[in-house]
């Protein structure tokens, strides 16, 4: 796979203006076509002339095998067109982006947990709403690291930048815990956090069909998928100049190479359909196409995804609410997929041979990729036993879908008794957990309420400790 130009994309979200710069940009180096990136930047599929692309101070570019800027990955492109925390609307996304104006070194994701279109842990550093508004859960995997940990604290919307530049700036001093991170960042800024009151909880949904025009509300979205990546510059003009004239402000590409566009008027229904015809443009693709996840510009992997496709397909195979990854040996990057087909490296002892390529299966654990936890379902297996072997995974998902919410079932009506106590401040409704104790105050986990100290104040609004009230919750 060969290293192609980026170009960074705040979140995803573009203007159509921006995105009819870019493609004129592109057709001014001599392409025909973009493709997208899995963290939703925008990538260059042939060479381009390094002198020439300078001429475009607009675009913020990452050139082959220079010093990497990352992109944010966000979940606006869910937002209000699948299920989501109630307060995290489009508008309070691209009021988050803002803030962002440096060229960040540390992959950064800003999610919601409700939805499933776009990964919440693939991340360096990784923002996930709460259900406080304008918190936020951090999980922090710094590119050392083998493992995410939460940062013990939420952060407050319009300290995210802040904290994300505070985490860069410790790379140098190789920070080996998430509680040393806690402390320099205490010391280097000013921030409103709050503290963590319960874990965060992301619930299970199928993997959304995510392609063609849909209706919510008064207004209609479509999405958009090419099967190999490459988007026509002359489509993409024209879809730009329509969006301009239905009044669209934004456009926002997937991480599944894709893109969506939001706010289409009712009335402007027909005036969509008869351009995508124009363009002879397809819009219903096969759930088992779109949810799948490759390498930009890897022809072999396109290939294998073909292949698998067309066998799923000629079997009748249903795999909704699954998807799929292709990856090789050489990626360090997370898995964000139920099912992970790993391509291994060859041997350099029989460089002279010529020999077929093998394969690992992984699946996440109860086929959830935000569990983080991927188990080995074989090794080493050829390309022509992949289907089969697919089709089984496929079936032991069926097979227990719903089997973990069950079991969660039972052990919640085993403890719907169980009461639990914490403290509630009477003026902003800060819990106060002596589980979690209180780490922006220094209070560790385990803190009984009564022993705190009696200068202790609330960490929202700094209320005295005698305003809060004891409570007794049922826990569900």
């Amino acid at each position: 796979m060969k290293e192609s130009c980026r170009l960074i994309v705040n979140g995803g979200v573009l203007s159509p203006g921006e995105l009819k710069y870019i493609c004129e940009a592109a057709e001014s180096l001599g392409l025909d076509t973009i493709s997208f990136g899995s963290r939703q930047d925008i990538i260059f599929p042939e060479k381009v002339d390094k002198e020439k692309l300078k001429a475009f101070d607009k675009l913020l570019t990452v050139l082959p095998n220079k010093v990497r800027t990352e992109n944010i990955v966000s979940s606006y492109v869910s937002a209000d067109i699948f299920p989501n925390t109630s307060w995290l609307t489009s508008d309070r996304y691209l009021y988050v982006l803002e803030q962002f104006k440096h060229e960040l070194k540390l992959r950064v994701n800003i999610t919601d947990p409700k939805q499933r279109l776009v990964p919440l842990f693939t991340g360096h550093i990784n923002f996930i709403a709460s259900e406080h508004e304008d918190y936020w859960y951090l999980y922090i995997r710094l590119p050392e690291w083998k493992k995410t940990v939460m940062y013990p604290a939420l952060i407050y919307s319009w300290d995210l930048d802040k904290v994300e530049l505070a985490i860069e700036n410790m790379l140098q001093e190789e920070p080996e815990n998430v509680e040393t991170i806690f402390e320099l960042a205490s010391d280097a800024i000013d921030t409103n956090n709050r503290t963590v009151d319960k874990p965060l909880e992301v619930p299970f949904y199928p993997f959304p069909y995510y392609e063609g025009m849909n209706r919510i509300g008064d207004k209609y979205w479509l999405g958009l998928y090419w099967r190999n990546n490459r988007y026509d510059l002359t489509f993409l003009k024209a879809m730009c100049e329509l969006c301009a004239e239905n009044k669209i402000g934004k456009i926002s590409i997937t991480p599944w190479k894709s893109f969506i566009v939001k706010g289409i008027p009712l009335k402007a229904k027909l005036q969509w359909e008869k351009f995508l015809g124009k363009f002879g443009i397809n819009v219903r693709h096969s759930m088992l196409e779109l949810n799948w996840h490759l390498p930009v510009n890897d022809a072999d992997a396109l290939s294998l995804k073909k292949y698998l496709v067309a066998n799923f397909d000629q079997n009748d195979i249903s795999t909704y609410g699954l998807t799929f990854g292709l990856t090789n040996y050489t990626s360090s990057a997370y898995h964000f997929t139920s099912v992970v087909i790993e391509k291994n490296k060859q041997s350099e002892a029989l460089s002279d041979f010529i020999i077929r390529d093998t394969y690992n299966l992984l699946y996440a654990k109860n086929f959830d990729p935000n569990t983080r936890d991927y188990i080995m379902h074989v090794q080493d297996v050829d390309k022509v036993e992949l289907p089969g072997l697919l089709m089984e995974l496929s079936q032991l998902y069926f097979d227990q879908l719903g089997t973990e919410r069950e079991e969660t079932t039972s052990q919640d009506i085993k403890k719907e008794n169980h009461e639990e106590q914490v403290y509630q401040c009477k003026d902003c409704l800060t819990v106060y957990n002596a589980i979690y104790g209180d780490i922006t105050q220094n209070i560790p986990p385990n803190t009984p309420f009564e022993s705190l100290p009696t200068t202790y104040e609330c960490s929202l609004c700094e209320a005295p400790k005698s305003s809060f009230e004891k409570k007794t919750f049922v826990k569900a």
